[in-house]
Parts: C-alpha cells; sequence; structure tokens
C-alpha cells in the first residue's frame, strides 16, 4: 500500500459486471479532477489470441481439460504485482493493452486479440487504477492483495454471473452455446482456487442477488434486471462507514449484519457513488499530506 502513489483495484470474474463499477469510478475521477493511470487486467495474460487457442489444443492433448485465463500459466501474476509495487512507491510502471475487436484494434494497426508494445506509465497521474481479474489474487510466491490500497470486488450470485457470461459471449462474440458451457467448466478449478479466494481479501464487496428464479442458468432466456435483483454491500472493516447515512439515502436498505447493507439492484450506482466518492477524498487528502 502506499500514501504517496495510491492504487484502487476492482477485481471480479468475467461477466461478473466489473466495467461497470469502472464506469462509475471514471465519473468520480472526472467530477474530483483526480487523474488515473489506467490499467486493463487483460494486458497481463500471458498469450494472445491466437497463442491462447493454440496453446489451449496442446494442453487438452496433453490430457490438462482445465487450462483457463483464471489461472496462473495463462497470466502474468509476477508482473502485475511487479507494477503496483513500482507505481506504490514511486509512481511508475509498464503495461500495454489488449486489443479485443476490430475498432480498438484500428488505431495500432494490428490485428484484434492482440497486445501493444510494452510502455511506461503516463508522468503525474494522481492514482493508478485496475480493472480486471486478478486485482487482488494471492498464492505461494506474489500477493498483489497487499499492494492495493483500496479493492473492490464484484461478484454476483454464481448462477446469475453463468447467465451474463452466457448472453454476453452469444450475443457480442458469436459464441455457440455450447462453447460458453465447455468455457465455464474448463475454468471451474481455477475459478475456485484464484478468483473467489480474492473476495477474502477486499475492502468492500458489491454481490447481485437476483430475486427470480435462475436454478438454471443455462435455459435463462434475458439477464435478471436490476430491479429484479437485490444489492449486496460488504464492508470488510466497517469502521468509519456512516451506516445511518448511507441507509438513508439508499430507500428500501437495511442491514442484515454490522457490516453489511441489502438494498435494490437498482440502487447500484448510486451506492457506489456515496461509498467511493468519500474514500477517493480521503485517499487523495493523504497524498496531499504525505508531500
Amino acid at each position: 500500500m502506499s500514501v504517496k502513489h495510491p492504487i484502487v483495484a476492482i477485481t471480479g470474474s468475467s461477466g461478473a459486471g466489473t466495467t461497470t463499477v469502472m464506469w462509475t469510478f471514471q465519473q468520480i475521477f472526472r467530477r474530483e479532477g483526480v487523474i488515473p493511470a489506467i490499467v486493463e487486467g487483460d494486458a497481463f495474460h500471458r498469450f494472445d489470441r491466437l497463442q491462447m487457442r493454440e496453446r489451449m489444443v496442446e494442453e487438452t492433448r496433453a490430457g490438462n481439460e482445465h487450462f483457463s485465463h483464471f489461472g496462473p500459466d495463462s497470466n502474468l501474476f509476477e508482473e502485475l504485482e511487479a507494477l503496483f509495487r513500482d507505481y506504490g512507491r514511486s509512481g511508475v510502471g509498464r503495461t500495454r493493452k489488449y486489443l479485443h475487436d476490430a475498432e480498438e484494434a484500428a488505431p495500432y494497426g494490428q490485428p484484434p486479440g492482440t497486445f501493444t508494445p510494452w510502455e511506461d506509465l503516463s508522468q503525474g497521474t494522481d492514482l493508478l487504477f485496475y480493472e480486471g481479474l486478478h486485482g487482488g489474487v494471492k498464492t505461494d510466491t506474489i500477493n498483489i492483495a497487499a499492494e492495493v490500497d483500496l479493492l473492490i470486488g464484484v461478484a454476483p450470485t454464481v448462477n446469475l454471473e453463468w447467465i451474463q457470461k452466457l448472453h454476453r459471449d452469444k450475443r457480442t462474440r458469436g459464441h455457440s452455446h455450447e462453447a460458453v458451457v465447455d468455457t465455464i467448466l474448463r475454468r471451474m478449478p481455477d475459478y475456485v482456487k484464484y478468483i473467489c479466494p480474492q473476495f477474502s481479501e477486499t475492502h468492500v464487496n458489491f454481490q447481485r442477488v437476483p430475486t427470480v428464479d435462475t436454478s438454471n442458468p443455462f435455459i435463462a432466456r434475458d439477464i435478471p434486471s436490476a430491479d429484479e435483483s437485490m444489492l449486496i454491500i460488504r464492508f470488510r472493516d466497517p469502521k468509519g462507514i456512516d451506516f445511518p447515512y448511507l441507509l438513508s439515502m439508499l430507500k428500501d436498505g437495511f442491514m442484515s449484519r454490522a457490516n453489511t447493507i441489502v438494498c435494490p439492484g437498482g440502487k447500484m450506482a448510486l451506492a457506489m457513488q456515496l461509498i467511493f466518492t468519500p474514500m477517493i477524498w480521503q485517499i487523495m487528502d493523504r497524498k496531499k499530506r504525505a508531500f
């Protein structure tokens, strides 16, 4: 962790909704005049799209049915930890971009599914902002979570997460239903070992729970809407959290435990603004005092 060069990280599985949280933070940063160094988790995958496909074929032939984007063999955990450590100490580091589609790739003159060259982060940023799969990963050799000043988890109930992934991958990526299910099954061991434990390290967790039947996510015709959900917000350390104020602002909310608020799912964006704006104020105030 760092007072002079703080790090904010959002972590969550593919299809969990971390991008929505990123948009909320971008609004906060713009309103509060905070200049972030933005780092995407996909930049720290070990293989580009073609290499990953080839590697999966090799692993399957070798009898490994669970090689996935979630595990250490397909990610640069050490490099991500080094980036967080270097930024926390001196505000510097190196990253790159993963070009997801033709629109992203066009300005770089590269094919989709490839990486841009590694480059230094911009100078003069106020904090590092990470969004991806592994912002809080801990293993026997690395501890990325320990480098983060504000770690946020986004973890819908697993059936909802699967529904979101099925619909996204089929509609926007052109994958077949069977292919998406195969991906979910292949990732499961790494999901249990490397994704779920991160939510024990987060400072704040957001979990959306549907209030409609999602018992068989593989036949769901649509994604439960925010209004068909409840939002569970868990604080690892409730000290300093103004729960009466939050409950007064999040109408129809209640506390299920001493560190947990439950409110309607449609209040997610408002809840994030109410919770994280003061936290960013505190982070920036500590930074100014340190200098």
